[in-house]
């Protein structure tokens, strides 16, 4: 067994669907909201950059950018479309999910209408070039994924620490209420952190469509592996989510190596069922000893 090869595979796995678990916690912990609509963020998104590869350019930093920015219109068009209009309605988690998830089957059904079955294949962003250290070999799809969502994760922390805008996000993420009395207004921040956690699934879209390829539901297997990701490290913890994204991505590395890929999704729902017994607020609320008290 080549240990490095599966921990390799797990950092790239968890660079993924970390950033669709991420992007699952802000939401929650800002709005209250779980987003069942980043299925179609992630398709929305990967079209978006096909689009741009095909009419406009082949050029991997914008056909990148293309799908990162597609990601965040849909992320606004969800807040627009869901979380307005339902925030302040009695039963708000239920209905947002119910809604959420409805945009997300349309919307889905909408790109298979008008592009069709057919997966859709994105340019090579980077290269084929590759390296050896030691026994392992890096290639450079592996890398770049690697730094592209290490750099999409560090961007968007920064940014919730040094601007107005990311310090409201965290405020509301602390105490809605008491940031709401302050005049932080729950609509634009909810229009805020749409754009933003839509970027990052449109980021995780373009990565993963790069071996995957660009369908109208390949979004389904990001989406729940993303709120299963979330839901392992504990809803609203984005800490939580990044450890939940390293011990499920290597559990997949390590399955799809010893078992096979028809066994992936089984033995990561039963390590999410064991962590969930054992803490069924997540993995975060085994670190977090103020949750005790």
């Amino acid at each position: 067994m080549d240990i490095s090869f599966i921990l390799i595979n797990a950092v790239v796995v968890a660079c993924i669907y970390g950033l669709i678990a991420v992007a699952v916690s802000i939401t929650w912990s800002s709005l209250g909201l779980i987003n069942l609509g980043y299925g179609f963020v992630f398709s929305f998104a990967g079209y978006g950059a096909w689009l741009t590869a095909i009419y406009v350019t082949k050029m991997p930093l914008v056909v990148m950018a293309a799908g990162i920015l597609s990601g965040a219109l849909c992320g606004v068009l969800i807040c627009l479309v869901v979380f307005i209009p339902l925030h302040d309605k009695p039963n708000f988690t239920t209905r947002g999910m119910i809604g959420t998830l409805a945009i997300s089957l349309i919307g889905s059904q909408a790109l298979l209408m008008q592009f069709g079955p057919r997966a859709k294949a994105l340019p090579e962003f980077f290269g084929n070039w590759s390296f050896k250290i030691g026994g392992t070999v890096l290639t450079s799809d592996r890398i770049g994924i690697v730094v592209c969502a290490s750099a999409m994760l560090a961007f968007v922390v920064l940014w919730m620490k040094g601007s107005r805008r990311g310090l409201e996000i965290r405020a509301m993420m602390m105490n809605p209420h008491a940031a709401s009395i302050v005049g932080i207004g729950i609509r634009r921040t909810g229009i805020y952190v749409m754009a933003v956690t839509g970027a990052m699934a449109g980021l995780a879209a373009v990565l993963l469509s790069q071996t995957y390829y660009v369908a109208p539901f390949s979004g389904l297997t990001p989406l729940i592996k993303g709120v299963s990701i979330a839901l392992c490290g504990g809803l609203g913890s984005v800490q939580g989510a990044v450890i939940a994204a390293v011990i499920l991505g290597l559990t997949e590395a390590a399955t799809s190596t010893l078992l096979g890929g028809q066994y992936v999704l089984i033995t990561q729902f039963l390590v999410i069922i064991c962590i969930l017994i054992v803490r069924p607020r997540g993995i975060s609320g085994l670190l977090d000893k103020a949750r005790e008290q």
